[in-house]
């Protein structure tokens, strides 16, 4: 199972902050994209990622955004390896699935905590899970998420969660099986608890 970082900021002061404190702990980190549509609140610009030093790290993008398709580009120019969709957004999951493929990407589908897994394209890699409802602020884990990684493992797909975890839910989340574990602000506290 990854552990990965994630950085949802709206001040890109505050996400290259970020960058510089996990940048040299994990290979990849995720951005959290949103465009005050889908959640309230517009993240910093995408593209403001290329000006840091970033010859190591892996980007993996989780669009939070209406039309998820057409911020593929603008993952192309920072060279993100991995993106995902929010469902919730798209017109047409197949189309985003098979042209981040085509651009070399991997590609998945990310649910927010309320939507039904289903209509899953063949060539998607990987489904996102949110743990609690997606965007800005604090919540708990919602318990339903467990029946759900349960449920979505018949689609043979790389199963990723997000959202809601904390040290008191994190053995159990790990022992589902899911593939990916994705950390906001418990990261650098899960570290810091391994290490001592």
């Amino acid at each position: 199972m990854e552990i990965i970082p994630t950085i949802l900021e709206k001040d890109f002061s505050l996400a290259e902050n970020r960058f510089f404190k996990l940048k040299d702990l994990s290979s990849w980190i995720q951005i959290d994209v949103t465009d005050n549509i889908f959640v309230p609140q517009k993240s910093f610009e995408l593209e403001l990622i290329s000006k840091l030093e970033t010859h190591t790290t892996l980007w993996d993008i989780h669009l939070m955004v209406k039309e998820p398709i057409k911020w593929i580009k603008k993952c192309l120019f920072i060279d993100a390896s991995r993106i995902y969709g929010q469902v919730e957004m798209m017109s047409d999951r197949g189309e985003f699935v098979t042209e981040a493929k085509n651009a070399g990407l991997e590609v998945g589908l990310a649910f927010d905590v309320n939507t039904p897994i289903d209509n899953i394209p063949q060539e998607c890699d990987s489904i996102l899970l949110m743990g609690r409802p997606a965007g800005f602020g604090t919540h708990p884990l919602d318990e339903k998420i467990y029946q759900k990684i349960s449920d979505v493992k018949k689609f043979g797909k790389k199963i990723a969660l997000d959202g809601g975890v904390t040290k008191d839910n994190f053995q159990k989340l790990k022992n589902t099986g899911v593939d990916i574990i994705y950390l906001g602000q418990y990261y650098l506290d899960h570290i810091n608890e391994k290490n001592s």
